[in-house]
């Protein structure tokens, strides 16, 4: 384990550095998920009919309690990798919200921007 981590007291915008990252890796293979899915629900007849093996379990796992989990997650991560970017953007371009308390206030907001709407995504997908 990195000495900088033992040493440095734990705030935010840390947490939101760290974050990126692992919601970073958490995309790529997220997106390999989303694209399997896509291929199997190409695969489906598209009259109706059977549908393949392929489809038909990718189905039952996103429909699962554990598959919904994932998928609320991997919006949570989309929606907060997001945000972050666009962060580290206005940091390269304006060059502004260096100081601590807008930075600070900028990593909390990504991680309720990230929690709600996630959570929002999710509910108009189950109730609407």
């Amino acid at each position: 384990m990195s000495p900088h981590i033992q040493v440095w007291k734990w705030h935010a915008t840390m947490a939101a550095s760290i974050f990126h990252r692992v919601t970073g890796a958490a995309l790529y293979f997220g997106s390999f998920l989303i694209a399997l899915w896509i291929v199997a629900l190409g695969a489906r007849p598209a009259g109706g009919g059977e549908a393949p093996a392929l489809y038909s379990t990718i189905e039952a796992i996103l429909a699962s309690i554990p598959g919904q989990v994932i998928l609320v997650l991997w919006a949570a991560a989309v929606l907060f990798h997001w945000a972050n970017g666009i962060r580290y953007l206005v940091w390269s371009g304006p060059r502004v919200g260096f100081d601590p308390k807008t930075a600070s206030g900028v990593s909390v907001f990504n991680f309720v921007f990230a929690i709600l709407g996630a959570l929002a995504i999710w509910a108009a997908a189950t109730f609407i």
